[in-house]
């Protein structure tokens, strides 16, 4: 079992930046963040291989998130920048527990989950 703190959601404007943080318990090869806002599915933003430090983006924030591992403190970061409202939800950091190369971003893809840490940007 692998048990994951998330710290770092805030109020922000919109053009704001934030830097969300993730620390697993344990061992996992692959780390994502996902966001869910009122009324609409769970959806992936962010995916790091944790061995070695490929990253996938969901279209929607390529460009201005950016997901980023620290090995000596065993957190992995979510840096937002240019935040707009539709960036307001509920963001989770997920872990799996066996590696593979497919679905990053998929919800179904992981195992373990954090309780989530709340980002608001206002207009």
């Amino acid at each position: 079992q692998v048990h994951l703190v998330e710290s770092g959601g805030d109020s922000v404007q919109a053009g704001g930046s934030l830097t969300l943080s993730c620390a697993p318990s344990g061992y996992t090869p692959s780390v994502a963040w996902f966001r869910e806002a009122p009324g609409k599915e769970r959806e992936g933003v962010a995916a790091i291989y944790i061995g070695g430090g490929t990253t996938t983006y969901a279209d929607s924030v390529k460009g201005r998130f950016t997901i980023s591992q620290d090995n000596a403190k065993n957190t992995v970061y979510l840096q937002m920048s240019s935040l707009k409202p539709q960036d307001t939800a509920m963001y989770y950091c997920a872990a799996r527990r066996f590696y593979s190369r497919w679905d990053s971003l998929s919800r179904a893809s992981y195992d373990y989950w954090g309780q989530g840490t709340q980002v608001t940007v206002s207009a």
